[in-house]
């Protein structure tokens, strides 16, 4: 493909983005499966050219609006400046590159043409530009992360404009180890580093078809955010245990519970999406998690949650949320959220937490987690909950901490806050709840709730 070719791509792909709401690496993914003659370079550039944009959305449009004399703020205006302003191209070359021969962008306006010759040499982010367009997020957002980070917003934006590295989890249902995962992913040309909190992480700084490589093929590594590793661990999901994923989804955090129980127990995905689980079939056939039930269930407040009531050990709940946390992978995602979203995305949180509380058993434990940086989707929903549930109390991140990751915490408080500026995660929010045991009836008192003992992790 040519320059232009790869432009024009990349204009078509943000339109659809745009128009159609919908995930920007389902939508590339599948923009490549239909032009299979795109090639590696290919496909890398129009990727560049688009995530440039999804990235610095904002900045982009406060520079067109500053500069371009009236243009709008669409894909083709926003892809012009983004060549100029981000990835250094000369005026001249975006003039060569647009010169509406075939596949190609068609030729600059006189407009467009002061536009990008405006911008060669400007500073992406000056002084005088606003703290949300710096930071590439939605204005009405603004309020509500300037309460979470205060002074240290700037930087944490920064840090989820940038691509986040690839994770890996090592399956201790394959391999005994991360050395010897590491080993492994080696003896097939792969590098990887290990993670510095999570004790089974592996990162990868370099794109890599995972499909192609034996060591994911067979299971023993998947893809995995340490974030998402840690908050995995902190479930404290022992052999022999009830556990279950209430919001499962495709399965990631299934994956991470079971190995965790050494397929020992009984592990229920429950989600309100049967084809969601459905595609966690052949993940969960890869890495040999054979204790798993997947449950669809209608929503919350399903007969099924009434029946199995105070009948788990751990129930994990990966509660529906922003995505803030995301972003780095997900920038598109920014642009889609709206006010209204998270007044009803705070609403569903407390229903399913609320509801998926009544299956934790006396010493049982909700491991709430969400992928937001928004107090009111984190701290607020833990601090309401506790107020209307007296038979609930906090259990701190530090002791859960030392005794399934190994040694301190890297925050302090009583609930884990993970962000990609201070930790080099995504950002994730996990709190601890656990039911209060209830009173013993004599010295014939079973025990009932008491949990086994936990198998250590391996040494690493």
């Amino acid at each position: 493909m040519t320059p232009g070719a790869r432009i024009e791509a990349a204009i078509g792909l943000l339109q659809q983005i745009d128009a159609r709401r919908a995930p920007a690496d389902d939508l590339v993914a599948d923009y490549f499966r239909r032009h299979r003659f795109a090639g590696s370079k290919d496909r890398a550039a129009i990727a560049e050219h688009i995530y440039s944009v999804l990235r610095r959305r904002a900045a982009l449009d406060w520079w067109i609006e500053r500069r371009g004399r009236g243009l709008g703020c669409d894909a083709r205006h926003r892809l012009l400046a983004a060549l100029a302003l981000l990835e250094g191209w000369t005026p001249d070359a975006i003039a060569a590159a647009c010169d509406g021969d075939r596949f190609r962008p068609a030729p600059l306006s006189a407009e467009e043409s002061r536009l990008v010759a405006a911008l060669a040499g400007e500073k992406p982010e000056p002084r005088d530009m606003p703290a949300e367009a710096r930071g590439n997020y939605p204005a009405w957002l603004g309020p509500h992360l300037e309460a979470v980070f205060g002074r240290a917003l700037g930087r944490e934006m920064a840090a989820l404009n940038e691509g986040a590295a690839l994770d890996l989890r090592v399956n201790l249902l394959k391999e005994e180890n991360r050395e010897a995962a590491r080993a492994a992913l080696l003896r097939e040309g792969v590098e990887a580093a290990r993670t510095p909190l999570s004790p089974l992480g592996l990162r990868l700084f370099e794109r890599v078809p995972l499909g192609t490589l034996e060591s994911f093929r067979q299971g023993i590594v998947e893809v995995q955010d340490e974030g998402s590793q840690l908050a995995a661990l902190l479930a404290d999901a022992r052999p022999g245990m009830r556990v279950v994923d209430f919001c499962a989804g495709a399965g990631g955090k299934t994956l991470a519970l079971a190995a965790q129980m050494r397929n020992r127990g009984h592990l229920v995905a429950c989600d309100v999406s049967a084809a969601r689980l459905e595609r966690a079939t052949r993940r969960l056939r890869r890495a040999g998690a054979s204790i798993v039930q997947r449950v669809p269930i209608e929503g919350a407040r399903d007969k099924w949650v009434k029946r199995h009531a105070k009948s788990f050990d751990r129930v994990f709940l990966d509660a529906p949320c922003t995505g803030t946390g995301t972003w780095r992978r997900n920038p598109d995602a920014k642009w889609r959220l709206r006010p209204e979203d998270l007044a009803e995305l705070t609403a569903l949180q407390a229903e399913i937490l609320d509801s998926a509380a009544r299956l934790a058993k006396p010493g049982g434990r909700v491991i709430y987690v969400t992928c937001s940086l928004l107090r009111e989707e984190n701290e607020a929903q833990i601090e309401r909950f506790l107020a209307g549930h007296a038979d609930f109390a906090l259990l701190p991140i530090a002791g859960v901490w030392r005794d399934t990751v190994g040694g301190e915490p890297p925050a302090e408080g009583e609930m884990l806050r993970l962000t990609p500026a201070r930790h080099g995660t995504d950002g994730f929010f996990v709190a601890l709840l656990e039911r209060k045991a209830e009173p013993k009836k004599g010295a014939g008192d079973s025990g009932a709730g008491k949990a086994p003992c936990a198998s250590p992790l391996p040494s690493q």
